[in-house]
């Protein structure tokens, strides 16, 4: 995806001002709210449902894969300071995410989660 240099300028003076950083092609909802943001990474691929929470969190890719590289993430999603949401993955609407949880797998709706591994 070819980004052209004026959203990216604003993208970089912002990530410098802030330090925030949201690729300019990452979909976003209405209302994110990102709190206590330095360190918070939002990628290319990045869909970002309304209302949404983070503090101190990244949603970014885990690999380089073509295509959908970053997290889907529903409606009233909370994420707590220092998670890590990675890869292609969906969390589902009105689910709170635990402060440094590593997300690595789909999360269904209505959930709250410390952390996420395979058993």
């Amino acid at each position: 995806m070819r980004v052209p240099i004026l959203p990216r300028f604003l993208s970089q003076l912002a990530r410098f001002l802030t330090g925030i950083e949201i690729h300019p092609g990452a979909k976003i909802g209405k209302a994110l709210f990102i709190d206590h943001g330095m360190g918070v990474v939002i990628g290319e691929t990045s869909i970002l449902g309304d209302t949404s929470r983070s503090s101190g969190c990244h949603a970014r890719r885990d690999r380089k894969d073509k295509g959908k590289r970053h997290p889907t993430l529903g409606d009233n999603v909370v994420v707590g300071t220092g998670a890590k949401v990675l890869g292609n993955i969906t969390i589902g609407d009105n689910v709170a995410i635990g402060a440094n949880a590593v997300v690595i797998k789909d999360v269904r709706q209505i959930l709250r989660s410390s952390a996420c591994r395979e058993g």
